[in-house]
């Protein structure tokens, strides 16, 4: 059954979105209150395990069926030159994720994370957004429920991509979504130099300038600047919570597939952690519009959920010292 059957339905999920376990998760704030530690001694790592309690509706959750999604699409707008690299690049890299071969095959592992690579009609790329809409309202409902049909029954949600072009794309959705010229947004990508960093503003500049007056709804924004990778992770963001499962963002392009969420409604990103801040320029203020402090700060600008599998880890730290952890009366030490 499909969960985005139409945009009604698209924007009734967006509207009503469920809250988290506030009974669970204050159980969990008791029981942190009397593990063997001063307060608030694990800084972040307690306020996690209280961030997955309320989600899981569990006082001492735990991970268990962790997954991580990589979604790749390919972007009509490359023609423009906005890539260092050509389109092909796209399909190329989703058989080395099939081989295990990419450094998500790597991380993923070690983060006990079962990955899945799903792939939106690589031969059938999006139409350049500077002259018209990216996909049809049916290209976009259908890369949405893409998204919503492979979160499976997952208790942690890694999400990545893979698209040549779709920093661009990214760049794109977050001025319609917060505002400011395609330069507040663009950055180097795949490598391009300085030239290619502003003719990727350019091409921004252009799509903003095309789509004028039809970027005010999260649906259309999608649609009109989005790719099929990025909107099959918002369709994947929007099932999650309706599922309450606890979602890991990685980078620029993941994090810029909830911005237009966000415009449509703030509460989107209750559900979400995220994982890292990417060394692509727009990332910080992307997460600083969207009130979100990353967990790591690495440096890097891979994609394919990388560094949110990479943060995986540090949740199921999180978790581990939450759950195993003695309190005061089962120690025998005073202070509890």
């Amino acid at each position: 059954m499909r969960m985005f059957g139409s945009v009604a339905a698209f924007e009734t999920a967006l509207a009503t979105l469920p809250a988290p376990d506030r009974v669970a998760r204050d159980a969990a704030a008791a029981r942190q209150a009397q593990l063997t530690k001063p307060p608030g001694s694990l800084g972040r790592l307690e306020e996690i395990a209280l961030f997955v309690a309320g989600w899981h509706g569990a006082a001492r959750p735990r991970i268990a069926r962790g997954r991580a999604l990589v979604f790749a699409g390919n972007h009509g707008v490359v023609a423009r030159g906005v890539s260092a690299f050509p389109a092909a690049v796209t399909a190329q890299m989703v058989a080395n994720f099939a081989a295990g071969g990419a450094a998500i095959n790597a991380l993923a592992a070690a983060a006990g994370l079962a990955l899945s690579v799903v792939p939106l009609d690589l031969d059938r790329p999006t139409e350049d957004f500077t002259t018209g809409p990216a996909m049809t309202a049916d290209d976009c409902l259908a890369a949405l429920d893409a998204g919503a049909a492979a979160i499976g029954d997952a208790d942690l949600l890694v999400l990545g991509e893979m698209g040549i072009g779709n920093t661009t794309a990214a760049a794109a959705l977050a001025a319609a979504s917060f505002g400011g010229a395609g330069a507040d947004w663009v950055g180097p990508g795949t490598g391009v130099d300085a030239a290619g960093v502003q003719r990727k503003a350019a091409v921004v500049d252009m799509a903003l300038a095309h789509h004028a007056g039809h970027l005010d709804q999260a649906f259309e924004i999608l649609r009109r600047v989005g790719g099929r990778e990025i909107v099959a992770i918002a369709g994947a963001i929007i099932a999650a919570r309706h599922a309450r499962i606890p979602v890991l963002l990685d980078g620029f392009i993941g994090t810029a597939a909830i911005a237009p969420l966000a415009h449509g409604n703030a509460a989107i990103t209750d559900h979400c952690l995220a994982g890292h801040c990417s060394a692509e320029p727009g990332h910080r203020g992307l997460l600083d519009r969207l009130g979100l402090s990353p967990l790591l700060m690495l440096d890097m600008r891979l994609g394919e959920g990388s560094g949110a599998a990479v943060a995986a880890q540090i949740v199921r730290a999180a978790l581990a010292a939450h759950d195993e952890m003695a309190t005061f009366a089962e120690a025998g030490v005073a202070g509890g």
